[in-house]
């Protein structure tokens, strides 16, 4: 009975006490309440009031800037305050985060869990008795869709004394505390290229295990793009994606920066136009993935690790394959499990050396150049004439016209010898250096995030790669039980041996043609010719033992390996015929630039661009399964597509440049423009028919 009537006495007791006086209210996904730092004013004194959002747990809203999409909450005031809508202060936005709406495309700027959006109140000169706030509050409000709110929110203030309110004044000084502060360095922006150049100049620089990302207050810059970071003695500096091809007058924003303990800190900036300022890059370079929008290096050398795995599903790499299959065939047949695990051991040696050779050329060509690509040996003619007879060769001996070491009947007590070692070392090798130019699934946006990253960065994840492709082979080995599905020895081993033959031969023709597209007719039949003087110097080793002879043999194996990759010089190419050079006439396709792009885009007609190489395996065998087919054609056509083609199978610095600015290692990229649209989406690098057409009719 007496909690009955005491405890609701109590509460009416307690609402008739002066102070401020609010209730939260239900917008649906968020509970929005008006606060004020006092629990009562006197007239003419400004103080902080501020919207506080409790958000249902997912759901998130959006920063003054929202990024790629999103609304930022505002506020009205209504009818039946007791101020004018002078009286209302700009928020005062504290420092967003990173929100990933789909990962890689769509980032936006904002806040989830809770959010106090502070700004500053100015109570009437001539307020008497009690002043009335009444706001109408309005925000998007997002998870997986996204939903705008409007609540009805009022606080009422005493007019006597100020007096602060403990709580709500604690809780608006640790948001205000929150927001940017102004930078007390210089910034500038480089906007003569692209990426554009934010340098950062400030007493001591930065701590080189910091993260620093940039949030611009307009949309100046591609928001979903990672923003590389480099350290110098004076500062840093961030390479921004540009959303337009010109910058008029300063770039602003705030920069956030994120120490290695997790305490981020915002600074306001407006960086005018100039250049970098020096030694403000280049001591520590690295990426910077402040957020969820980023992803650290575990997480791009897991990605290397599984497109390593799928690499060995690739068309380049399978013919290789080949010979490691006919290796671990023999390597059973022994019936030593050490044996076994040897040659795993050696040709995962092969592979990791072969890939952290890659990375090292890599690193090299990046510090002299400034870019660099995978695929860059595929470019050189001599290096492609080189291989093209090496698998020639190969051909040769799986066919049995010479043999390496001791003849397949008797593998068994030769395979622990440095030959049968050496054999799978090689063999890694010979995986690595036709497999890496291939960029199938997961690979593409693994290594393309990583190559402008510092040098032992780009090392792990390569032998990442690398591992990847070893592993099926390293776990054959080692597990116990696992070799042993593999079928006994017999006469069918040396059919086999034979048969893998063709597909080394048909490697030869795929690089015989990437080598006439990289250095013209002339270099194919040098090399064809190299390859007859090899068959000839092998024919005439097997048939006498005189020295003179083989003296002869060794000469025309070495003249027909070595002329034909002197004579293949790049440098000899043809003019190029253009992008369209490796469709048919009727696909109407035409060559790449970012001028051409412009113009289609401006037109608003949708657009596609294929990234793409003779060399490149997963761009020809998308075009036979894709690209080539009468159904994307009649879609091409019935819509209006514009197919763009730009051919990657010589070096083409615009190329170069244009996959560094979209973060891709190499080819195969795709870019769909809808119509109307300004930036692509990035596709994936394997295409099918059905997402082509699914994209063109989505029109």
């Amino acid at each position: 009975m007496i909690r009955r009537f005491i405890l609701p006495l109590l509460a009416a007791l307690m609402a008739l006490l002066p102070g401020a006086h609010a209730q939260p209210v239900d917008g649906g996904r968020a509970m929005v309440e008006l606060i004020a730092e006092r629990e009562s004013v006197v007239p003419g004194e400004t103080f902080y009031a501020a919207i506080k959002m409790d958000l249902d747990t997912g759901w998130h809203v959006y920063w003054r800037n929202a990024g790629d999409a999103g609304l930022p909450p505002r506020i009205d005031l209504r009818d039946g305050s007791d101020i004018a809508d002078a009286a209302l202060g700009p928020f005062v936005w504290p420092i967003p985060h990173l929100l990933p709406v789909v990962e890689g495309e769509i980032m936006d700027y904002g806040y989830d869990d809770r959010l106090i959006l502070p700004f500053p109140l100015t109570i009437p000169a001539d307020a008497t008795g009690s002043v009335q706030v009444n706001l109408l509050a309005d925000y998007l409000i997002c998870e997986e869709i996204c939903i705008p709110e409007t609540v009805e929110i009022s606080l009422t203030l005493p007019v006597g004394d100020s007096e602060p309110h403990i709580a709500n004044g604690t809780l608006i000084g640790e948001w205000v505390a929150k927001a940017p502060r102004d930078f007390g360095g210089e910034a500038r922006i480089d906007a003569s290229g692209a990426p554009w150049k934010l340098s950062l100049k400030t007493e001591g620089g930065f701590d080189t295990g910091s993260d620093i990302r940039f949030y611009p207050f307009g949309h100046e810059i591609s928001h979903p793009a990672d923003q590389r970071l480099s350290f110098g003695r004076d500062g840093a500096t961030l390479s921004l994606t540009p959303a337009d091809d010109s910058l008029e007058g300063p770039l602003e924003g705030i920069i956030v920066v994120e120490t290695a303990d997790g305490t981020r800190t915002g600074y306001t900036l407006a960086a005018g136009q100039g250049a970098v300022f020096e030694n403000t890059s280049g001591i520590a370079a690295r990426a910077a993935f402040s957020g969820a929008g980023g992803k650290s290096l575990i997480a791009l050398a897991l990605a290397a690790v599984i497109g390593g795995l799928i690499l060995n599903l690739m068309p380049c790499v399978l013919p290789v394959l080949s010979i490691k299959a006919m290796g671990m065939v023999q390597a059973v047949a022994s019936g030593h499990e050490s044996e076994v695990r040897s040659h795993g051991l050696w040709y995962t040696a092969g592979v990791l050396i072969s890939f952290a050779a890659l990375a090292a050329a890599i690193v090299a060509i990046r510090q002299a150049t400034g870019t660099a690509n995978l695929g860059f040996q595929l470019q050189n003619g001599p290096t492609v004439a080189v291989l093209t007879l090496i698998m020639f060769v190969i051909g040769l001996w799986l066919l049995g016209m010479f043999e390496l070491g001791s003849s397949i009947q008797n593998t068994g007590s030769s395979l622990a010898s440095r030959s049968g070692s050496m054999g799978a070392f090689f063999t890694g090798v010979l995986a690595a250096v036709v497999g890496a130019p291939c960029i199938g699934p997961f690979l593409g946006a693994a290594l393309g995030a990583v190559l402008d990253r510092p040098a032992v960065s780009v090392l792990i994840v390569f032998l990442a790669m690398g591992f990847g492709l070893a592993l099926p082979y390293l776990v054959l080995s080692f597990v116990p039980g696992l070799s042993r599905l593999l079928p006994r020895p017999g006469r069918w081993m040396e059919t086999l041996k034979q048969f893998f033959a063709f597909p080394m031969f048909l490697t030869a023709a795929l690089l015989l043609w990437t080598l006439g597209a990289v250095s013209g007719p002339a270099a194919v039949a040098w090399t064809v010719a190299g390859g007859t003087l090899i068959a000839f110097g092998i024919w005439l080793a097997r048939r006498s033992r005189g020295t003179l002879t083989k003296v002869l043999a060794a000469l025309a194996m070495i003249g027909g390996l070595v002329y034909p990759a002197l004579t293949a010089n790049s440098s000899a190419a043809l003019t190029a015929e253009g992008g369209n050079s490796q469709y048919a006439e009727k696909y109407e396709t035409e060559a790449w630039s970012p001028d051409r792009v412009t113009d289609l885009t401006d037109e608003g007609r949708p657009v596609f661009v294929d990234f793409t190489a003779t060399w490149c395996a997963t761009c020809q065998l998308n075009k036979v399964t894709t690209l080539k087919s009468k159904a994307v054609h009649e879609a091409f056509a019935a819509h209006d597509v514009a197919f763009l083609v730009a051919d990657f199978t010589r070096k083409d610095p615009v190329i170069a440049e244009e996959l560094k600015r979209r973060q891709r290692a190499g080819v195969p990229m795709y870019l769909w423009y809808p119509a109307g649209a300004t930036e692509p989406q990035i596709l994936p690098e394997v295409l099918s028919q059905k997402l082509v057409i699914g994209l063109v009719t989505a029109e």
